[in-house]
């Protein structure tokens, strides 16, 4: 499954509570802060909402036997 790094870069002081809400329920609570979910669909809603107060970052993820294999 894809995962998706996010990193709050604006405060949310100053907009709505349900941003600032979203904000602390994506795990972020100081500027700066990355945290990293799974790419599902409540998690990419969330990061529309709050799209002016975050970056992200979607990568896929490699299958964990070749990981093993490469090393």
């Amino acid at each position: 499954m894809a995962k998706v790094r996010v990193t709050l870069v604006k405060s949310p002081t100053g907009y709505p509570d349900d941003q600032k809400k979203t904000v602390r329920s994506l795990g972020l609570n100081k500027m700066g802060k990355t945290v990293e979910h799974d790419f599902s669909r409540s998690v990419r809603g969330m990061i529309i909402k709050v799209q002016h107060l975050v970056t992200y970052e979607v990568r896929e993820d490699q299958p964990t036997e070749q990981k093993a294999e490469q090393k």
